[in-house]
C-alpha cells in the first residue's frame, strides 16, 4: 500500500472513494466488536459523536469524553442523548475502578495523546475485568510518509524509537510499530486479542473497483475484513487492536 499523502488524511483531498470504504471498514469493525449484551462504554475518541452514536444504536450506554479543542455536532447529541452521557475532562480520574465494560480509542486517540502510557494504564484500571479496548493509532508507514514529505531524513532510520511526527498544522502524533502497540498494551496489563492495519487495500484499487461499480462497496469491505494481515504494520496509515483486562490484570 502507497503511503497516503498528508493533506488527505482528513478526509478533504482527491481520495473520495477510498475514505467512504475506510469509513466503512472502520464501522463494519467496531459492530463486530461491540459486546453483544448492552453494556457501559467509555468513548475516548475525540467528542465527534461518530463512535459513541453508533455504540448508542446497538443498544449500549455510552460515557463520551469530550475534546476541549473540539466542536461537538449538536444534532448528533440531541440524536442519542437518551444513552450517551458527555462529559469535558483532561483525564479520567472521575470515573473510580472497574466501572466500565468497554473503552473505544478510535480517531487516533492514543497518538494524539503523546502519554500513551499514562492514559492506557487510566483505561486499564476503569475496565472491570474481562473488559475491552479497542485501540486505532497511527503506524509507522504514516510516520515515515509525513517525514519524507517533510524532507527530514535524517530521522526516517528512527523507527527502532519512538516517532513523534510534526504535522503542518502544528500538531503532533506519535506513531507505533506493531511491536510498539503490544507494549503499549501489555504495559498496562492487558492481553491482545488481535492486531491488523485498518485497511491493507490501496486506495488506487478501492477507487478502480468502486469507479466501475459503486455498489461493490459491501464486497470491498467484505473481503477487507476477512484479510488476515497478522499485524503487519508495513502497510496501512493506521494501526487497530483489541485488548481485554484478564481477571489478574496481567497480561
Amino acid at each position: 500500500m502507497l503511503p497516503i499523502p498528508a493533506e488527505e488524511l482528513n478526509g478533504s483531498g482527491t481520495l473520495g472513494p477510498y475514505w467512504t470504504f475506510y469509513r466503512a471498514v472502520a464501522a463494519e469493525q467496531l459492530n463486530r466488536w461491540l459486546p453483544a449484551d448492552p453494556s457501559v462504554i467509555l468513548d475516548l475518541s475525540g467528542g465527534r459523536g461518530r463512535w459513541s452514536g453508533q455504540a448508542a444504536r446497538a443498544g449500549h450506554r455510552v460515557i463520551e469524553v469530550l475534546d476541549f479543542r473540539r466542536t461537538v455536532d449538536a444534532q448528533s447529541r440531541l440524536r442519542d442523548a437518551d444513552r450517551v452521557r458527555h462529559v469535558r475532562a483532561d483525564d479520567l480520574a472521575f470515573l473510580p475502578d472497574a466501572s466500565v465494560d468497554a473503552v473505544l480509542a478510535e480517531e487516533r486517540a492514543m497518538s494524539v495523546e503523546l502519554m500513551a502510557e499514562s492514559a492506557m494504564n487510566d483505561v486499564a484500571r476503569v475496565l472491570r475485568p474481562g473488559g475491552r479496548a479497542l485501540v486505532c493509532v497511527d503506524s509507522l508507514v504514516l510516520g515515515m510518509a509525513i517525514l519524507a514529505e517533510q524532507e527530514q531524513w535524517q530521522h526516517l532510520r528512527q523507527t527502532g524509537e519512538v516517532m513523534l511526527v510534526p504535522w503542518p498544522d502544528g500538531s503532533i502524533t506519535r506513531c507505533f510499530s506493531s511491536g510498539q502497540l503490544r507494549e503499549l498494551l501489555m504495559g498496562a496489563g492487558l492481553e491482545v486479542e488481535w492486531m491488523r492495519p485498518r485497511t491493507v487495500l490501496s486506495p488506487s484499487t478501492v477507487d478502480h473497483v468502486l469507479s466501475s461499480d459503486g455498489r461493490a462497496l459491501n464486497y470491498l469491505v467484505r473481503t477487507e475484513l476477512e484479510a488476515q494481515p497478522n499485524d503487519d504494520d508495513t502497510v496501512g496509515i493506521h494501526l487497530v487492536a483489541s485488548a481485554r483486562k484478564t481477571e489478574s490484570g496481567r497480561p
